[in-house]
Parts: structure tokens; C-alpha cells; sequence
């Protein structure tokens, strides 16, 4: 059923509310038309920014031990941290101030973003669903004497703006660890406002 037809057998008895409905509802179904036709959604512009970064979203990863990739709390959406793992399965490992330079953490961090995202897409089945990203933390493997880490997670961050816009703008802490799973560079957790269905 066309969005427009839908709308319009809702409409009450009288005539002028009947005429109205009927109005609103061709200009729904106009607007729903042009749309299909031009095959443009705003999860379509989400999926299409990423490939002008030359970037895909990964499958969601699975959790690796007694955990849930993530929780709803009301509008909220909780995505467990994520690992800088790619999509080919390979993960950037090591220790930054010692065997990764900055650029190499952003990267890192960049990839955790990327796997968020993937994770809020099997959440929400669309990411214009993503209301605002609320916050993210970031956990950097560094050496105790590295102190850059909020440039390293600046990769998370700015792969957030650049895709999701204003809604990707968020609060934020970084921390630097002594260790990460598998060894990874860079763990990001996030949460997300979330709307629709």
C-alpha cells in the first residue's frame, strides 16, 4: 500500500475533512514517489558517505567472551567496545609511543568507529536511526610515558562527524591502558540516542 493511499482511508466523513486528507495524502505519496524513484534514503546517504571515504561497514563483530554487543535502555543504544579489528579480520596491534606512531592510533581508532557503526546497524537495521552519538570512550595501548591519546581517539571522532554529521558530534574521554584485547591498538565504546523504528 502506498503511503498516500494509507493516509487517506483514515480520513473522517465530512467532505472538507475528506478533501483535506485527500490532499495531504497525494502530497505524501508524491513525496514517497520521487523519493523511489530517485532511490534515496538517509540510511542509502549514510552507506554512500562512508564509500566516499573509500570505507565499508563491516560485519557486526561477534563478542568474544560473556558479554552482548549491545543493549537498549529506552532511546539509548549501548555498543560494548570495539576493537581496532578490520573487516578482513587482521587487527592493528601494538602499543602506542612505542610500536605505532599517532597516525597509526587514529587509524586504530578509526576502525573501533567503523565496527560501531556496524554494530548499530545490526541494532537498528538503518543508521539514520541514530539520533546523536551521546558519547564515546576511548582506551589507548600505550607506554606509560605516551601522552597523546586524544589525538589517537580523534580517529573515532572525526570518522563520526564525517559520516554522520551534526549526529555524530559527541562527549568523550580517552584513556591509555597497559593492554588491550588481542593486543590491539585502540578499544571504543559508544552510546548512542536512537529514534524511529
Amino acid at each position: 500500500m502506498r503511503l498516500g493511499t494509507a493516509y487517506q482511508s483514515k480520513a473522517v466523513g465530512h467532505p472538507q475533512q475528506r478533501s483535506l486528507a485527500s490532499r495531504l495524502g497525494i502530497m505524501l505519496a508524491n513525496t514517497t514517489h520521487s523519493l523511489q524513484i530517485k532511490g534515496l534514503t538517509m540510511t542509502d546517504a549514510v552507506l554512500a558517505r562512508l564509500e566516499a571515504l573509500n570505507l565499508k561497514l563491516p560485519e557486526a563483530p561477534a563478542p568474544v567472551a560473556n558479554y552482548v554487543p549491545f543493549m537498549f535502555v529506552n532511546e539509548l543504544l549501548f555498543v560494548s567496545g570495539q576493537i581496532s579489528k578490520a573487516a578482513d579480520g587482521s587487527i592493528l596491534a601494538g602499543r602506542l609511543g612505542a610500536d605505532l606512531p599517532v597516525e597509526q592510533g587514529r587509524e586504530a581508532a578509526r576502525l573501533c568507529a567503523l565496527n560501531i557503526l556496524a554494530q548499530a546497524h545490526a541494532a537498528l537495521g538503518r543508521l539514520d536511526r541514530i539520533a546523536q552519538v551521546v558519547r564515546l570512550t576511548g582506551y589507548v595501548n600505550a607506554d606509560p610515558h605516551f601522552t597523546d591519546h586524544p589525538l589517537v581517539v580523534n580517529g573515532a571522532s572525526d570518522l563520526m562527524v564525517e559520516v554522520l554529521g551534526e549526529a555524530g558530534k559527541h562527549t568523550r574521554a580517552a584513556f591509555g591502558v597497559s593492554g588491550l584485547p588481542a593486543g590491539c591498538a585502540v578499544e571504543v565504546d559508544a552510546i548512542l540516542q536512537v529514534t524511529g523504528t
